[in-house]
């Protein structure tokens, strides 16, 4: 196994895994994942070099998706609904494509399986100064975050991810650094043999350029019976912005095909 992957369950039924997005974990769908209890065993992820999960020395899309059907193999899951975000849906995406048999449904989060530019350039500045400035206090680090981070939201958003070490000194939980080093592969396309033939969901968020109407034609031409439903109002985190919202059209896709 390359890396030895964290998750936590709830519910009972038919089995569902959420993946999150770059510089997450888990938890951050626990919304999504507490909507589907009822009806679903609800598996919450944290990708490699993520949350509590192992690093990988090499991240990309491929390296990611293989340790995810490791981690299916080793809890007995022939097969799941994923639900992915932003890189959890690239994630996802590159396992249906590489082991179709594994992925009963997909539902993909404001990405697209497209190259995208450099765009955290910012927010690598303040991993990196955090890091260096060995912050033994939260405020310390907003305020270093804050320099180059324009949105309070995403400053919140990475602090759920540092954690204080037994020297006061705090810490980011993912690999920083690995991620940086990565970065390029983690922009790429999925590779892809052949097209999935099974049920897809795209969700853009309506104010995100994640997913752009020139993405069309390489979605289809990799997910064929794709659907693409846009939530108005929101940006890239639309299950944070709108989780009612969100969590019924995942609810309402998956109750449709997951049996």
């Amino acid at each position: 196994m390359q890396a030895k992957l964290h998750s936590t369950r709830i519910g009972e039924g038919p089995t569902v895994v959420l993946l999150h997005g770059l510089f997450g974990s888990g938890s951050n769908l626990g919304a999504l994942a507490r909507s589907l209890q009822d009806r679903y065993s609800v598996h919450s992820v944290d990708l490699p070099s993520h949350g509590r999960s192992d690093w990988l020395q090499q991240m990309d899309l491929h390296n990611m998706a293989q340790c995810l059907g490791e981690w299916m193999t080793h809890h007995d899951l022939a097969d799941a609904c994923l639900v992915g975000h932003s890189l959890g849906g690239k994630v996802a995406m590159q396992l249906a494509l590489s082991a179709p048999q594994r992925v009963r449904a997909l539902v993909v989060a404001d990405i697209a399986p497209v190259v995208y530019d450099p765009q955290h350039d910012g927010v690598f500045a303040a991993l990196q100064a955090v890091a260096a400035m060995r912050c033994t206090s939260r405020q310390a680090a907003t305020q270093a975050m804050a320099k180059t981070i324009d949105d309070p939201g995403v400053v919140q958003f990475l602090l759920t991810s540092l954690r204080r070490g037994e020297d006061g000194v705090y810490r980011w939980r993912f690999d920083a650094e690995g991620i940086f080093r990565d970065y390029y592969r983690l922009r790429e396309a999925p590779a892809a043999v052949g097209a999935f033939a099974g049920p897809v969901q795209f969700i853009k968020g309506g104010d995100s350029a994640y997913i752009q109407e020139r993405h069309r034609p390489h979605i289809l031409a990799l997910f064929p019976q794709a659907q693409l439903k846009v939530m108005p109002g929101c940006g890239h985190w639309l299950h944070a912005q709108q989780p009612r919202l969100f969590n019924s059209l995942v609810g309402r896709f998956i109750d449709a095909h997951s049996s």
